[in-house]
């Protein structure tokens, strides 16, 4: 399994609408075979929040199929744009070496 992670920040006014957002319009709302889903990650800061979603796919193949050869790019939500004060344009990617084992 491959794991997309981005950061977004965004001022406390405007972190409630953007996790609305993401719940609305972000992986979960559109799930697809070999993308199980994402997590939205939320820590307030002193004068900002930061974002961190991280994205769940079965395989790089799978990745690249979804999201395209230029899948380092980060890919904004429609209007996020609007809610954040700063992202990281990129992504990172990693394979998931271990997990927890579930009951």
């Amino acid at each position: 399994m491959i794991t997309r992670h981005w950061h977004g920040w965004t001022s406390k006014a405007n972190a409630d609408a953007y996790a609305e957002l993401f719940r609305s319009q972000g992986s979960n709302a559109h799930l697809v075979d070999g993308r199980p889903g994402a997590y939205l990650l939320r820590r307030d800061l002193e004068d900002e929040v930061e974002f961190v979603v991280i994205h769940l796919f079965d395989s790089m193949d799978t990745l690249l199929a979804i999201i395209g050869e230029n899948y380092e790019a980060a890919r904004l939500l429609p209007g996020a744009e609007n809610l954040l004060s700063r992202y990281d344009p990129t992504c990172t990617h990693y394979e998931i070496a271990d997990e927890p084992q579930r009951p």
